[in-house]
């Protein structure tokens, strides 16, 4: 463990198809106590694979893994549309559609790559006037949300036997999958809707190595309790002595000499490998804790 407190880290949950993420994150919270829990990046009911959950001041780090890259297994059957662009929602098929050669979908995959700009579903958790989207979708109402820009990595086409579609992508957080399979097909000619979807992996936490939530018992909860230093993997970091440390257990600032002038936000450590705070960044170029973990 990476801290004194003994529930300070994070749990790569495989989350199962036919439930939402909270029912998951409920079954590990009975677990906990009192024990704070967040999870990261909701996945919808039709979806499985990976759901960082984070335990105690874990939760604080919550942003930190939100922002890793993140890869998915898609299902998609071209030649049909739904409310919800998956198969959640009622189904229509398309008269007469095309079927796009093997060669089109991975031309227009290749258009789909790189920064972006994404329509989010009308069915969707976003606010709109304070209220859910899909709660005004569900209501009867047009909903038309703002296009926004996310990153799409890369594409790899798995499988296709039209009508089904089987690609792994790599993507940005804010990224639906649903709604790059609705883009792609459109911009082929043609509907699709999702009908499978597996998270393989967020930065460093993979599907393989994922726990069902049914193998979680208070017994072994801290067999798969995983260090909170995997939710800033992306950042540099930076290994305080036992001066620095009280500085910011203290809340003060550190020289700006510790690092790279061009560094604006570190994780740092002690000579055991704990994770004691991030710091940023300050006006006047020294290091401020944001997120501090130390005590005593």
């Amino acid at each position: 463990m990476e801290s004194r407190q003994p529930l300070f880290g994070l749990i790569n949950l495989d989350k199962p198809a036919g439930i939402t993420s909270r029912q998951a994150v409920d079954r590990v919270k009975r677990l906990v106590g009192r024990a704070k829990i967040g999870h990261c990046g909701t996945l919808d009911p039709l979806a499985s694979g990976v759901l960082v959950v984070c335990i105690g001041p874990a939760t604080r780090l919550a942003e930190f893994v939100q922002r890793q890259t993140k890869r998915y297994r898609a299902t998609f059957l071209l030649g049909r549309t739904s409310p919800t662009d998956d198969v959640d929602g009622e189904v229509s098929e398309i008269p007469d559609a095309p079927q796009p050669s093997r060669d089109e979908v991975v031309a227009t995959a290749q258009e789909l790559t790189g920064q972006i700009l994404q329509r989010p579903p009308s069915h969707s958790a976003l606010k709109v006037a304070g209220k859910r989207a899909y709660e005004l979708a569900r209501a009867g109402q047009t909903v038309e949300l703002a296009a926004r820009p996310v990153d799409v990595y890369s594409w790899d086409i798995v499988d296709y036997a039209y009508p089904e579609l089987v690609v792994d992508v790599a993507c940005s957080k804010g990224t639906y999958v649903r709604a790059l399979g609705r883009d792609l097909a459109e911009s082929l000619g043609t509907g699709a809707v999702m009908s499978a979807l597996v998270r393989k992996a967020v930065g460093a936490f993979h599907v393989n190595d994922a726990v069902s939530p049914e193998t979680l018992t208070r017994a072994n909860l801290t067999d798969f309790l995983l260090p909170p230093s995997l939710a800033v993997v992306d950042l540099p970091h930076v290994e305080l002595d036992a001066d620095q440390i009280a500085m910011v257990r203290h809340g003060g600032k550190l020289p700006a000499s510790i690092t790279s002038p061009a560094c604006q936000e570190l994780a740092a450590f002690n000579d055991a490998g704990q994770l004691l705070a991030l710091l940023t960044r300050a006006t006047d170029g020294r290091w401020k804790p944001t997120v501090n973990f130390t005590s005593g």
